[in-house]
């Protein structure tokens, strides 16, 4: 971590662990969604409040500032999981054929 402050890498890092962490929702949303359905957006109202906390009660500005990017990750994907429900709905994604989707039981021409 040394070479890093002395080098002001620190921002290029920080940089490089938000883009990992930002793929890395984007998988955890898609399966989220296709295993629980929307019901797990709190799961990820849950996990931003936690890293926010941990984000502001922890020591060092690298560590802070990848907690706040989990935190702020998590809370997106409470809007990305719902986003994800009507991509499936729209067929642009598969269905999980062992669950029941609410939208299967409106009419064709409320679509």
């Amino acid at each position: 971590m040394e070479f890093i402050s002395q080098y002001g890498l620190e921002g290029l890092l920080i940089g490089f662990c938000t883009f990992l962490i930002i793929g890395l929702f984007h998988p955890i949303v898609i399966k989220g969604e296709y295993y629980f359905g929307t019901r797990c957006w709190w799961c990820f109202l849950v996990a931003g409040i936690v890293f926010l906390c941990l984000s502001v009660a922890v020591d060092g500005i690298f560590l802070s500032a990848i907690l706040g990017v989990l935190a702020f990750s998590s809370f997106w994907s409470i809007l990305e999981i719902f986003e994800q429900a009507e991509r499936v709905r729209k067929g642009w994604f598969p269905r999980n054929p062992k669950r029941h989707y609410s939208f299967d039981d409106t009419k064709e021409s409320d679509r």
